[in-house]
């Protein structure tokens, strides 16, 4: 496994791999991740791994880290990932989304200040792994369907949570990020 088994996406610095399944008489056997698998992609080791499992119809997110990078594993099921690259709104332009369809064994690579967020299109297992360890003082997020980020969902979600529900419009959280910048700057 090298650097050349990531693939581009549209938005720069994400970055997909589709893992291998090696399928015996036993089972099978998958290698989903090691560090030199990263390390190329960003300079922050990956710190903390995390379980999300959700139900066909389940949206997740959307949510951004203006510091922690993101690396998901598919372990179970099929999804839609969005990525919303928000480096441009933060600097007063405009940002810019794509879907990217995930199957058991792929791997999204999420650099820090892209939002991201997923539509289970059938029970899902998602291992992540993150660079900073959680602490909630990194956490943004912005409506999974606000206009302004054009993201086209393939499907209506069946369950969103209270959480994502209740996010800001993406220019309100551009908006509150810069506020608060020049607040911590002053």
């Amino acid at each position: 496994m090298t650097g050349e088994d990531w693939l581009p996406t549209a938005t720069d610095g994400v970055l997909l791999r589709r893992n291998v399944e090696n399928p015996d008489g036993r089972g099978s056997f998958t290698e989903l991740w090691r560090a030199s698998l990263t390390l190329p992609l960003t300079d922050q080791p990956m710190v903390q791994a995390n379980l999300s499992r959700s139900r066909a119809g389940v949206l997740r997110g959307m949510h951004f880290h203006l510091h922690q990078a993101d690396l998901w594993l598919l372990v179970e099921g099929r999804a839609v990932a969005a990525v919303t690259d928000v480096r441009q709104a933060l600097r007063g332009g405009r940002a810019t989304s794509e879907i990217i369809e995930m199957s058991v064994g792929d791997a999204l690579f999420i650099p820090p200040q892209v939002a991201h967020g997923f539509l289970a299109l059938t029970d899902v297992a998602l291992v992540y792994l993150v660079s900073n360890e959680y602490d909630g003082t990194d956490e943004h997020g912005f409506a999974w369907n606000d206009p302004d980020a054009e993201i086209a969902w393939p499907a209506t979600p069946d369950i969103i949570s209270d959480r994502d529900r209740a996010n800001p419009t993406l220019r309100e959280a551009i908006s509150t990020l810069g506020q608060r910048a020049q607040i911590e700057g002053a």
